[in-house]
């Protein structure tokens, strides 16, 4: 595999264009989130909920990077307030599962809807072909720098 030449667009420069635009989009998620009452781990593990069904408690924290005893607090949070259950494996009692419950999953549809929509708002922009493009784009520099060993907390770019 030949090495790209070199290019005339210092990296930090791309750098500070994607961290500002990352910037602004997160504004607008936290706002669409904030405006769901809901904090944003307890929105990610509503969404996760939403998107992959029931999950063991230490997968959620790992894919939402949260430590064992911060997902521990956020799932009680959301089980006292009846959006969540625990259910114990029927194969290994040391693992717990979450998962929605009927008030939960009307919950999080809703909102995520919502959220859903101002991404596409953002998004809007682009066509589908440049849409790809960004996707394609942002997977390859994300795969690259994991072989770096610069992912914070294991990231996995997918």
């Amino acid at each position: 595999m030949s090495k790209p030449a070199a290019s005339t667009r210092p990296g930090v420069h791309v750098w500070l264009i994607l961290m500002k635009a990352h910037g602004a989009i997160q504004s607008v998620a936290a706002k669409s989130i904030a405006d769901s009452n809901l904090c944003p781990s307890d929105f990610q593990i509503l969404e996760i909920l939403l998107h992959k069904g029931a999950l063991p408690v230490n997968l959620i924290g790992r894919k939402i990077m949260l430590t064992s005893g911060s997902i521990s607090t956020a799932v009680n949070r959301l089980e006292k307030r009846k959006l969540v259950r625990r259910d114990p494996s029927v194969n290994d009692a040391r693992v717990i599962y979450v998962s929605l419950t009927g008030t939960g999953h009307a919950l999080i549809q809703r909102i995520f809807s919502r959220h859903a929509q101002r991404m596409e708002d953002v998004f809007g922009p682009l066509s589908d072909q440049e849409r790809r493009l960004l996707e394609e784009l942002l997977k390859k520099i994300g795969k690259h720098a994991e072989t770096l060993g610069t992912s914070p907390g294991g990231i996995r770019i997918s």
